[in-house]
């Protein structure tokens, strides 16, 4: 059961990440999230998506914490606080943050997702 669990979520991450490409490939520079409706939009739905991930992080996080210290090029620890400042303080959530996260972190998230999953399942 916590193996299909971490599985699960690891491929949730996944898809979560391919959407984030998707929304974030016409995006050159921070301010064109907040330039129009159509970039408040795309900053809303790569927001969501970033709330996922690191909802997702957090379930894996409480029946498995130790798992991250296989994978330390990724600062899990951020990965939660950031799902926890657009789930409590959306408000607060700052474009060239989102931008930045995902123009620098996505990547190797991605990266570092696929391998686990890989480490997971064996194939």
């Amino acid at each position: 059961m916590p193996e299909d669990f971490i599985i699960d979520n690891l491929q949730g991450i996944l898809d979560s990440i391919e959407l984030i490409e998707i929304r974030f490939a016409n995006i050159a520079k921070p301010d064109e999230f907040v330039m129009n409706a159509a970039g408040v939009l795309t900053l809303d739905s790569i927001s969501m998506r970033l709330q996922i991930i690191g909802e997702l992080v957090k379930k894996i996080d409480k029946i498995n914490p130790a798992m991250w210290r296989k994978y330390p090029q990724i600062e899990w620890p951020n990965i939660m606080k950031l799902r926890d400042i657009i789930s409590h303080h959306y408000n607060h959530v700052d474009h060239e943050i989102i931008y930045d996260v995902c123009r620098n972190h996505i990547p190797a998230l991605k990266q570092a997702a696929l391998q686990m999953l890989k480490d997971h399942t064996g194939t």
